[in-house]
């Protein structure tokens, strides 16, 4: 059977609001959607996050503006355990929280999407935005192929790399965790009906 992968995203579920991580020292990073852009990253040094929205605290979320990855000791614990050669683990301080948390950095780009079986492809307009030049848009109903992989366990596609992908393994180590920010949308096997059917 082909192994199954997940799009982790934001849920639709009352949370608190994190920004994007900053130097604890104060500014900004000069790239700040860096820990959502699939590359290995040098030791940033502490970093911290403020509470944009307060709201119920969540083991799992996606900052609001860049998208990166926060989560508690708990989930970094699942990633430490399943994926420790796909991902970095950079320890954030949240603003009035004692308890560690930590941004995920999925370091692993994989050339895996299969674009003849994703509902529906955009892309750029062409010379309209030539540093995104041959990267996708948006991409609905994402399918990849799992056989090319290279046996990652969290992974970001080339040319879509604002996909944030776990396998069905490290899915269900994260929903052991549980009250986590996150939905989890499937993107191996058969596309589901579109549109969904009515509920009755």
């Amino acid at each position: 059977m082909e192994a199954r992968f997940y799009w982790v995203e934001m849920a639709d579920v009352p949370q608190w609001l994190i920004s994007t991580p900053e130097p604890a020292s104060g500014g900004t990073f000069e790239e700040p959607w860096m820990f959502a852009d699939g590359r290995v990253l040098p030791d940033p040094g502490p970093i911290r996050a403020e509470i944009s929205h307060p709201g119920e605290k969540r083991t799992f979320v996606f900052s609001v503006i860049e998208k990166a990855p926060i989560v508690s000791e708990a989930v970094a614990n699942v990633f430490r355990t399943f994926t420790p050669d796909d991902v970095q683990l950079f320890p954030v301080s949240i603003e009035g929280e004692a308890e560690p948390y930590f941004v995920v950095n999925a370091t692993r780009v994989v050339d895996c999407i299969d674009e003849a079986k994703c509902r529906e492809v955009q892309h750029y307009p062409v010379g309209e935005f030539p540093e995104f030049e041959g990267e996708y848009r948006w991409i609905y109903g994402l399918r990849i192929d799992p056989a090319k992989t290279g046996g990652a366990q969290v992974l970001r596609p080339r040319k879509f790399k604002t996909a944030f992908l776990v396998s069905e393994e490290v899915k269900a180590a994260l929903e052991q965790v549980g009250n986590l920010g996150v939905s989890f949308e499937r993107v191996t096997g058969p596309q589901e009906p579109w549109p969904p059917p009515l509920a009755h």
